[in-house]
């Protein structure tokens, strides 16, 4: 069976309306605001993921005025855990100009979208399609995974050639009528059903005309991205301690964990001694905590966290240097997920139960995380 445009989204459509998600925080609602924020959330992270996330974040800036009169720490407390930071800085750098040059509502134009930061081609399209109802193609990963298959896409979705031609097959495929509904049915046809390790084939709206499928080739496509080798990098995280607070330092703002708040950071033990030395007159660490093993989409980073209870002498900082913050009041701070984690054990003290539970060669894999 040969495609075209109308017997694709005939075929998609009805699927969508007996077995399509239709109950997403971002649907009940869907404001170009709401959806542009689930759009961002939703990049390299899966749904389940995104739901409390999205919930928590729109009931404090429930649009982009909100948003944009938010201090960033507030901002990036609310993202974090979340990974890939530069998302929320851009979509506060975004809800300030939004509010700055469109009066607080996002534009109604592809190129308007895109000239913000953040907004690629594809979010642009989705948050017309989704929100407005224009007729306009997008390309997320479950898209790519969907026409790939559907098309027998050869190149790999990274290329310049199999990029160009699947936003060729995104623009043919996407019908004139029920826009919104087509754009979610192909994205949930590809996260429930097209997915990457073992697609569902009888079950898809799509089999009868897939060209994979019919070559048997379903679960080879799309092409692997090139992927460079793994990295492994380490870092001494030193946690300064007084009275309950601990010492933290804001990133810069480009970069892993960019305007974030972490412990003074050093690429070794010698690093870590010397700066022990000048800043706390101090020659060891208090107490070494077990590794912790941290993994962003390109490498992993071996955290060693050190220990040191200052004293009131000690403990004295420079206000460039770092800000004390109490232990257990830093919901209002965007700390980095293995930051929050270590934090949460140091509130049990050197004799708390939580480390003492895990092998000292650090914790499983996690998901991988970036930004």
């Amino acid at each position: 069976m040969s495609f075209t445009t109308p017997w694709v989204a005939e075929a998609l459509l009805p699927w969508f309306d007996t077995h399509g998600r239709h109950e997403l925080p971002w649907q009940a609602e869907p404001t170009p605001y709401r959806v542009w924020v689930s759009e961002v959330m939703l990049q390299q992270t899966q749904v389940e993921t995104v739901k409390p996330y999205f919930e928590r974040f729109t009931a404090r800036f429930p649009d982009a005025v909100a948003l944009a009169a938010a201090a960033p720490d507030e901002v990036m407390a609310l993202w974090s855990g979340l990974g890939y930071y530069a998302r929320a800085r851009n979509l506060h750098r975004a809800a300030r100009e939004i509010t700055a040059r469109h009066g607080g509502e996002l534009p109604g134009s592809l190129d308007a979208l895109m000239a913000l930061p953040g907004i690629g081609r594809s979010t642009a399209g989705a948050i017309l399609a989704l929100a407005r109802g224009v007729r306009q193609p997008i390309l997320d990963g479950n898209v790519k995974r969907v026409l790939a298959r559907a098309f027998l896409v050869e190149e790999a979705p990274d290329t310049s050639a199999g990029l160009r031609r699947l936003w060729e097959l995104a623009e043919y495929c996407t019908p004139d009528l029920r826009v919104a509904d087509y754009t979610q049915a192909v994205m949930d046809l590809g996260a429930t059903v097209c997915t990457r390790g073992q697609p569902s084939c009888p079950r898809c709206p799509l089999a009868g005309g897939c060209a994979a499928l019919a070559a048997g080739r379903a679960a080879e496509l799309p092409a692997p991205k090139r992927r460079a080798p793994r990295r492994e990098r380490s870092a001494h995280f030193v946690f300064v301690l007084q009275d309950g607070r601990v010492l933290l330092e804001r990133r810069p703002p480009r970069g892993i964990w960019g305007s974030l708040w972490t412990p003074p950071e050093f690429p070794d033990e010698a690093a870590a001694r010397a700066y022990l030395a000048s800043r706390h007159h101090a020659a060891e660490p208090t107490r070494v905590l077990p590794p912790l093993r941290h993994v962003f989409t390109h490498f992993d980073l071996v955290i060693q966290p050190w220990v040191f209870e200052a004293g009131a002498i000690t403990g004295v900082v420079e206000e460039h240097e770092g800000r004390w913050h109490e232990l257990g009041a830093l919901n209002g701070v965007g700390v980095p997920a293995p930051v929050a984690k270590l934090i949460e054990e140091l509130k049990d003290g050197a004799d708390g139960p939580l480390r003492e539970a895990r092998p000292r060669g650090g914790r499983p894999r996690e998901t991988p995380v970036s930004g």
